[in-house]
């Protein structure tokens, strides 16, 4: 589980370019997913092997610089609440403006580790430049240049070091996170399940402000349920409070087991709820699809499957996903709801004897290896599931390099098919023997 670290400026000092610079490096290679819809203003970065979110505060904020002056206070209140480290970028080109004195004195405050990132910096004169960034009273800065990279390396070092070592929290229970977008039904959803109205639940968008926790103990399953604020359009962002109810949602997603996902069967599954989705499956959470508000849509024999088939069609070619059509109002199958998120869980916790895996597996290879490549021959001798989290499997071979995505995802379909893993990202590693 990584930590959260926020970057924070005035507009135009280059925050977006540094955030991509680090976030690209490895989305290029995680993010192979076809049909991933990024968003650009949170991504998972890693430096010496310790794993990291990103949170480009600047992208919030939008309208003209006056407008910025008052926002820029919240947005920095914000990062201060939710992360655990902070990015503070400056410009030298600039130098020390009033808005950068403005956000010092809010950051001079905070107990949490600042790092002063002076950007633009590719020249002699410009290092020397630098160091009037002294006068902010935040002690040392860090000298770099976001669009070539140079000494991006130096902050990164010192950041990681005061990171926390965040563990897999070893909560007893299971954590269960209740996603999606405004007005889906989701606080209605938790109302309903236990039987009293913990939340005011009324009709305006975004009432749900936080994340709140509630133990849920019924039918003999323990759990956390976690209500998250929708996760609003971009466009949407207009008032820190959106902001934050996105910070919380992506930081309740990280730390849940499953993902109940809901949506609202009127306005269908759109780029929003599927945003939330790959954000899930990215993080290799459960995921459970909640087609909320049924009894509103108007009906004919096939609508349950047309629904489904679109929704398959959108998060292929992960569509081993139950999904389930309930209405919150009358509580038609919101139990079913229960019992099919805790299923997932158990999917996601299963952990395969190595023996057994082979004795499934390697007969299926052996009808089915991979095709040939270059001329060269794969041979695969062995499997074995790795001791993580959530399910993933080694599988070894003479020439790993040759073993192309559409033959793991024939592995992990068999895999599917063999052992129940339905609503569980699984990754597939070729490995050399």
């Amino acid at each position: 589980m990584g930590a959260i670290v926020a970057i924070v400026g005035r507009p135009n000092v280059g925050k977006s370019t540094f955030f991509n610079r680090l976030i690209q490096r490895r989305e290029a290679i995680v993010d192979a997913v076809s049909g991933v819809t990024r968003d650009r203003h949170y991504g998972k970065s890693d430096w010496n092997g310790k794993e990291f979110s990103l949170i480009d505060t600047g992208g919030y904020v939008l309208g003209s610089d006056d407008v910025f002056e008052k926002e820029i206070d919240k947005q920095v209140e914000l990062a201060i609440g939710e992360a655990d480290a902070i990015i503070f970028m400056v410009d030298v080109e600039s130098g020390v403006t009033g808005m950068d004195e403005d956000v010092a004195k809010l950051l001079r405050k905070v107990n949490k580790p600042v790092f002063l990132a002076v950007n633009k910096v590719d020249n002699p004169q410009r290092m020397a430049d630098a160091v009037e960034f002294y006068a902010l009273g935040l002690g040392e800065y860090y000298t770099l240049s976001s669009i070539n990279g140079s000494g991006t390396g130096e902050l990164l070092d010192a950041l990681v070091e005061v990171l926390p070592d965040v563990k897999e929290e070893e909560s007893e229970l299971p954590r269960f996170a209740v996603v999606g977008r405004p007005n889906a039904g989701k606080s209605s959803f938790i109302n309903a399940l236990i039987g009293e109205d913990r939340y005011i639940v009324t009709d305006i968008a975004g009432t749900t402000r936080d994340s709140i926790d509630t133990r849920y103990n019924q039918f003999g399953f323990e759990f956390n349920l976690v209500d998250t604020a929708g996760i609003r359009r971009k466009s949407k962002v207009k008032e820190d409070l959106e902001f934050y109810s996105v910070m919380r949602s992506i930081r309740a997603i990280e730390h849940c087991d499953v993902c109940i996902l809901m949506l609202d069967a009127t306005r269908g599954f759109d780029g929003q709820v599927e945003n939330i989705f790959w954000l899930a499956q990215r993080n290799n959470k459960g995921i459970v699809i909640l087609v909320n508000k049924w009894d509103l849509v108007e009906k004919d024999t096939n609508s349950v499957k047309e629904y489904t088939a679109k929704i398959k069609e959108a998060i292929s070619p992960f569509e081993d996903v139950p999904i389930l059509f309930i209405s919150v109002m009358t509580k038609q199958r919101i139990y079913k709801a229960i019992e099919t998120a805790v299923d997932v869980y158990k999917n996601r916790s299963k952990k395969i004897v190595t023996r057994k895996l082979n004795d499934i597996m390697l007969p299926i290879i052996e009808n089915t290896p991979p095709p040939a490549y270059k001329g060269k021959y794969v041979k695969i001798k062995f499997c074995t599931q790795l001791p993580t989290p959530y399910p993933q499997f080694a599988f070894f071979c003479n020439l790993p390099q040759y073993v192309r995505d559409p033959y793991k995802r024939f592995l992990e379909n068999k895999l599917r098919e063999n052992f129940d893993f339905t609503g569980v990202p699984i990754t597939i590693f070729m490995r050399k023997k």
